[in-house]
Parts: structure tokens; C-alpha cells; sequence
């Protein structure tokens, strides 16, 4: 291995940037109170959470009253498509989806609505079309006044899309009735692109909500938040206890990765032009790199610009063995990179997300996922590509 390592595989994790870490040491160590002491240690706790609350919604464009703090992206989705269809009285949907969701959506969304499925709701998923984007005519076909939630992801956490959310979210609005919610992963966009919820939501007086993650921009695993636009309706709580986050999510906080979180916020959003601008650079780098490197590889999602898709994350069809095998050989080399989704990695069912795409299950195998960060340089996305060309005269023909 390579005495420095390439880590291209931001979109499952970052690590924790040194602002993050100084905050969350303070958190333990200084101000270690439990948020709901009334004495000065917990006065002081509290605050720091707070302070975290108004920082992420600042991030997003929300009011600090509609953030509410969870263990990360998969309990945001989660609380969100399971607490906000169990929150609408039964009734009659006619012909219309109860539930809809995106057809490439992260598992916590998709195991979620299958639960909802079991419990008896009609649970249908929407399509993409010709080119990959997101089919909002046909999931307008399918909401009516009876459906209760819709939930599409922002950003695509394999191959980068951008899909239509505004376009879905007025065909919500006009077909939806007043208890239609539109529930968006944000996980993949914050930070590379612009998360605004009012308007995602509110310019429709639509009932919205967000699922974000702390770990994707440098903030620490197990921080999350579900944002909900003004006026969205509350959920029904997945968890019971002692009523923090207004009975949204009880139990005492965990105020270090809360803290580390609203930091993490700050400093992805200070300077966007900036960070996309990085990204940008990075993936034409490796791009065009790999084009010499390799070119019997194929980018399943070519690059064009930031209205169609994030340039942050890139999924490569490489020739001959699987991904995983293309995996171990490119670790030897010391370049990290992934198979898709890090959340479906000990999965052995293929990717919903790439066949939705249109690939056939061999092609499917052997897709490798690449994700930059602001800080990833040339040089390494030339090293990374010409690993890659190392590795190939061994297994493209396999």
C-alpha cells in the first residue's frame, strides 16, 4: 500500500475537521451538563444546543423551532416516512398511492415504507425516465387527496443526480390534499449544493421536511436533524421518554454531537461557490484521468453542471470482474473508494438505484463509486486513475 492513502469515498463519511473537534471538546469537558439540569452546567449545555439548532437551521434556511436533532440521516428519514403516515387518520385513498416514494432512495427510506406496507398502506414507487431524472408526470399520476406522504431524495447518493423536488413538489401541492407531506433526503446535498427549505416548500405553503447528516460534512457520526418547513405537520414520535425534542425525539441529548454538528453546518455553508467550485475541479480531474487510464470504463452519470446533477460523486462501470474485487486490488494500491451506497455495502440484493438507472444485474456488479471532497486534489484523482490502469490488465478480462 501507499504510504498516503486516496480516500474517495466522502459520500459514505467524511472526517471530522479540526473546528468540529475543538467545539465537541469543549462540549465534553466543559460544559458536559445534561441539557435539562436547570442548574448553571445544564443552563450552559443547553445552550450549546440551542446555539447547534440555530446554527443548522441557518444552514437550511429554517427557523430554529422547526429543527429537531436525531441520531443521524437514517432516524431523520425514518421519524419522517413513518412518523408522518402513521400521523394521518385512515381513510379511503381511492386510487392513489397512500405513500410514494423515489425509485433509487437510501434503505431508510425503503425499508421504512415497507413496514408501512405491512401495516396495510398502499406503497407505491416512483420511476425515472429515458435519461435518469426523476419522472414527476407519472408520480403525479399517482398522488391524489388520500396519499399522505411523498419522499424523493434530493441528491442521488451513487451517481450524483440532481432530481426535480421543486417540479415534484407542485405537483404535490396540486394534487396532494391537506395532509400530503413531501419528505426530502438532503444527506448528499448539504454542503455542495444549495439547501434552502423555503424554496423547496414553503413558496407552495407545502407541509416539507429534511433529513440532513452530520458525518457527510465533517461533522461526527451519530448527529443528525429532520427540518421541517414552517407550518409542516409534526410526525407521530417513534420513541418515548422524557419529552425532549418537543416529544419528537426524547432522551437526554447528546450535546458533543450536536455541537459539532451546528459547526459542521457553519463552516460547509460559509463559502459555497468555493466548495463547488473544488468539487468541480476534482471530478473533471479524475474524469478526464480515467479516460486515459482506463478507457474501457464508462461514467454511468456523465458531468454536465450543477442544475442536473452534484459533481461530487461519480459511479464508474469498469470491464470484467465485479466491484469488489476491483475494491481489494485498488486498497492494495492505496486508493479507498466504494460499491455504492455505504449503507448497502453488506447487502447481497443489487442496487435499486442502478437498476432503476437501467442497468442489467452483470453491469450492476460491477459499478465502482467515487466521491470527492472540497479537499481532494489533482494530484490525487491522477494517482487514484492511474491505479485504476495498473489493476486492469488483470481484471478487465476476467
Amino acid at each position: 500500500m501507499s504510504d498516503t492513502p486516496i480516500y474517495l469515498d466522502h459520500a459514505a463519511t467524511t472526517a471530522v475537521s479540526a473546528s468540529v473537534r475543538a467545539a465537541m471538546l469543549q462540549a465534553l469537558e466543559a460544559e458536559f451538563g445534561n441539557p435539562s439540569s436547570r442548574h448553571p452546567l445544564g443552563s450552559a449545555a443547553r445552550e450549546l444546543v440551542e446555539e447547534a439548532r440555530r446554527q443548522v437551521a441557518a444552514a437550511t434556511g429554517a427557523r430554529s423551532e422547526d429543527v429537531t436533532f436525531t441520531s443521524g440521516g437514517t432516524e431523520a428519514n425514518n421519524l419522517a416516512v413513518l412518523g408522518l403516515a402513521r400521523a394521518v387518520a385512515p381513510k379511503s385513498s381511492g386510487d392513489e398511492a397512500q405513500v410514494l416514494i423515489g425509485p433509487t432512495e437510501h434503505p431508510s427510506v425503503r425499508a421504512a415504507a415497507a413496514a408501512l406496507g405491512r401495516e396495510g398502506l398502499i406503497v407505491e414507487t416512483m420511476r425515472l425516465d429515458a435519461e435518469g431524472r426523476l419522472d414527476v408526470a407519472h408520480a403525479a399520476e399517482r398522488i391524489g387527496p388520500g396519499t399522505r406522504l411523498v419522499a424523493q431524495m434530493l441528491v442521488n447518493n451513487e451517481f450524483g443526480t440532481l432530481y426535480d423536488t421543486r417540479r415534484l413538489a407542485r405537483a404535490v401541492c396540486a394534487r396532494g390534499g391537506p395532509e400530503t407531506h413531501l419528505h426530502i433526503d438532503a444527506v448528499q446535498a448539504l454542503g455542495k449544493l444549495p439547501v434552502e427549505i423555503t424554496s423547496l416548500f414553503e413558496a407552495a405553503s407545502l407541509s416539507g421536511s429534511l433529513a440532513l447528516s452530520a458525518h457527510k460534512i465533517h461533522g461526527p457520526k451519530g448527529a443528525g436533524a429532520l427540518v421541517f418547513a414552517r407550518g409542516a405537520r409534526r410526525p407521530t414520535p417513534l420513541v418515548f421518554g422524557g419529552g425532549q425534542e418537543n416529544d419528537l425525539r426524547p432522551g437526554t441529548e447528546n450535546v458533543p454531537g450536536i455541537v459539532g454538528f451546528g459547526r459542521a453546518a457553519v463552516d460547509a455553508t460559509r463559502d459555497p461557490a468555493a466548495v463547488f467550485a473544488a468539487l468541480e475541479a476534482a471530478r473533471h480531474s479524475f474524469e478526464a484521468a480515467v479516460a486515459i487510464e482506463l478507457p474501457t470504463a464508462r461514467v454511468l452519470v456523465p458531468y454536465t453542471d450543477g442544475a442536473h446533477s452534484s459533481p461530487h460523486v461519480l459511479s464508474l462501470e469498469v470491464p470484467g470482474a465485479p466491484a469488489e474485487v476491483w475494491l481489494h486490488h485498488l486498497e492494495v494500491q492505496g486508493v479507498f473508494a466504494s460499491a455504492g451506497s455505504a449503507c448497502a455495502a453488506h447487502d447481497t440484493e443489487l442496487s435499486p438505484a442502478l437498476l432503476a438507472l437501467g442497468l442489467d444485474k452483470s453491469a450492476a456488479r460491477r459499478v465502482l463509486r467515487f466521491s470527492f471532497d472540497a479537499t481532494t486534489t489533482q494530484a490525487e484523482c491522477e494517482r487514484a486513475a492511474q491505479a485504476l490502469g495498473r489493476i486492469a490488465p488483470a481484471l478487465e478480462s476476467l
